[in-house]
């Protein structure tokens, strides 16, 4: 079977929001934006109440999307993902052409999400995003790519609106001139921006980690 790179999605704190109907749109609109600079082999769809999953052939994609998402959203929402590496098979057609799948991603990105859950509830309430798996394709083990969740969640957890708004252009490709035309600031200022928030530091540790490739 395949080998792949699975995300569970869900809405932190969903119950408490006033129109969820209007998060869910929010979430599937920054999950399209993200598509558009990083590959993804099965778009962003919905399961049941306020969960959504996707999967990656590439633990970039996977990290950079997740990442793009949090920056990218208002600041009253927030989602937890986990990411889960392994096989991934279908085994029904939905009316709408749509695979149902199972295999160990799926089990390992439930993990995940569980894990990284527990965790947020238990001295690390940065915390949104975790990994299980073994072995990947990338030169990197588990371990280490959660060591830089972590720091990657706590830059983001406490990055203001501008600082995220700089962060996700600059994730996205988008060069500090351009930048600093749309936020009507200096080169000079979006440069300093990006290193004081801690953005330039977060790109850097995810091409560290896993250089882009093909994501």
């Amino acid at each position: 079977m395949p080998q792949s790179f699975a995300l569970l999605v869900d809405i932190v704190r969903s119950r408490e929001l006033s129109d969820r109907a209007a998060a869910q749109t929010a979430v599937r609109s920054a999950f399209d934006s993200a598509h558009e600079t990083f590959q993804v082999t099965r778009p962003i769809w919905a399961t049941a109440g306020d969960e959504f999953q996707a999967t990656y052939s590439s633990l970039y994609a996977a990290l950079a999307v997740t990442a793009l998402v949090r920056l990218t959203l208002t600041e009253s929402l927030d989602c937890r993902f986990g990411i889960g590496y392994g096989e991934l098979q279908d085994i029904e057609e939905r009316p709408d052409g749509v695979a149902i799948q199972d295999g160990s991603a799926w089990w390992n990105a439930r993990a995940a999400i569980e894990e990284g859950h527990k965790l947020e509830s238990h001295g690390y309430p940065y915390l949104r995003t975790w990994f299980v798996g073994n072995t990947t394709p990338d030169p990197v083990d588990m371990p280490v790519v959660n060591a830089y969740l972590h720091q990657r969640d706590h830059t983001i957890s406490r990055m203001k609106a501008r600082e995220k708004r700089l962060a996700a252009a600059m994730l996205s490709g988008d060069q500090q001139e351009t930048i600093a035309r749309d936020e009507r600031i200096t080169q000079s200022a979006v440069s300093q921006n990006l290193q004081r928030s801690g953005a330039t530091a977060l790109a850097a540790g995810l091409e560290l980690l896993t250089p882009r490739g093909d994501a």
